[in-house]
């Protein structure tokens, strides 16, 4: 393959999957690979992460943020990974020329013979929920509530109302209270928690936080400050209970209401973006609907714990490389996988059998709390996979393995179908 690109692989972004994705792409045989990280420092969201939890997937101990990024960083620096810190990407185009931005470089250009989309994912805001009342000062989402005080050693509030029972939310009750704080109370609109499980032990039980199911925020109180959040019950739809409203006095609201992955550079280069997780569409190779454009993390698809993004990226980086040195097989799109039955969404969205290595792992989550089900796997009827769950909740990435062996049994396939089924009595 002819090579008139400035680098083999470019990935954009230097958080964790941006960071596993780089160094799988050197230990694949790539031979120039660039990150672009648009902060002054690699890492990503992990660097304010100041908790344990991570790696025990990966490493098999328990991390702190940093030093789970501190890991990656090390691993790729010794794999020889050229990085331009402090450096915006502005662009990508459809032949994957990479336009940035920086202090020190200006404005550049780079061709790559792959792009590794790394972008992670942002908080949604307060302005998008339409809450009444003012907008005063005091209401933050939680990732920069957490910046703050783990960063910035600054103390948001002292009485504190969080909405949304997402992991973050539930992090930072933890950590307000252990700064001093009073948390009030843990809202949530649906009627289960987003978070993990251990979160909501470890961060809200074991603190005797009060976690109100089936609750939200309908109006802010103060002008300059906030001084109240009014909390109503809400019905099966999500809307307020008219009689149920309870006054909290607070000075600081923190929203956990959700993730976006931050998709506007794929979006500008064409790329295909589902609606569901607002992520690329990829096959069984992760790539995207722009051949040689690859996706992994947060920005494919929000994840809830980094030892799956780490494994995605590593992957990610493999597939990447090999593009990029023209090994990669070609082909039309695969067959497509469809979510059914209580499933929300799958990644990947579609699958070569000619194509997918001999083991490949599909990662789907579920549209509501489910007890006691059956998960099935079926190409065009013939069931692959049948699993039975004892419990599956929306906070948790579910996974799955299907065989090539499997899938070539079956001949030509229409469709995989991904479902849950009810465990006859």
């Amino acid at each position: 393959m002819a090579c008139n690109f400035d680098y083999d692989v470019v990935v954009i972004g230097g958080g964790p999957a941006g960071l596993a994705a780089a160094a799988s792409a050197r230990s694949a045989g790539a031979g120039k690979v660039l990150v672009i990280e648009r902060d002054e420092k690699l890492g990503g969201i992990l660097n304010q992460c100041i908790h344990n939890g991570f790696g025990l997937i990966t490493f098999k101990e328990e991390l702190t943020g940093p030093e789970y990024a501190d890991r990656f960083e090390r691993l790729a620096d010794d794999a020889g990974v050229e990085v331009k810190l402090g450096c915006m990407v502005v662009d990508l185009a459809a032949d994957r020329t990479v336009t940035c931005v920086s202090a020190s470089g200006g404005l550049e250009r780079v061709r790559a013979g792959a792009v590794v989309l790394a972008m992670g994912c942002r908080e949604r805001p307060a302005g998008a929920l339409g809450i009444p009342g003012f907008r005063p000062a005091g209401v933050y989402t939680a990732g920069t509530a957490q910046r703050l005080v783990n960063i910035e050693g600054l103390m948001p509030g002292r009485e504190v109302v969080i909405l949304g029972s997402g992991d973050i939310g539930l992090i930072m009750a933890r950590r307000m209270t252990l700064e001093g704080a009073h948390v009030a109370c843990v809202a949530e609109l649906m009627s289960y928690s987003g978070g993990l499980k251990r979160n909501i032990v470890q961060c809200i039980d074991d603190f005797g936080i009060p976690l109100l199911l089936s609750h939200t925020v309908t109006r802010i109180e103060g002008q300059k400050r906030v001084e109240a959040v009014v909390l109503s019950e809400v019905d099966g739809s999500g809307r307020p209970v008219p009689g149920t409203e309870v006054r909290y006095p607070c000075d600081t609201l923190l929203l956990s209401v959700g993730l976006l992955p931050e998709n506007e550079l794929s979006r500008g280069a064409g790329v295909e973006l589902s609606p569901v997780t607002r992520g690329p569409v990829v096959d069984e190779s992760l790539q995207t609907s722009i051949p040689g454009v690859f996706a992994c993390g947060n920005v494919l698809h929000v994840h809830d714990l980094v030892d799956y993004v780490t494994q995605e990226a590593e992957l990610t980086g493999a597939h990447a490389a090999r593009y990029a040195r023209g090994d990669a097989p070609g082909g039309t799109r695969g067959v497509p996988v469809v979510a059914a039955g209580g499933v929300r969404y799958t990644v990947p969205q579609s699958i070569d059998p000619a194509r997918m290595p001999d083991e490949l792992t599909l990662r789907f989550r579920v549209g509501g709390v489910y007890e006691d089900k059956w998960v099935d796997v079926c190409a065009d009827g013939t069931r692959l996979v049948h699993r039975r769950r004892p419990i599956l909740v929306p906070g948790q990435m579910e996974e799955v393995v299907l065989r090539k062996s499997d899938l070539a049994a079956c001949g030509d396939i229409q469709s995989i179908v991904v479902s849950l089924e009810e465990v006859s009595r």
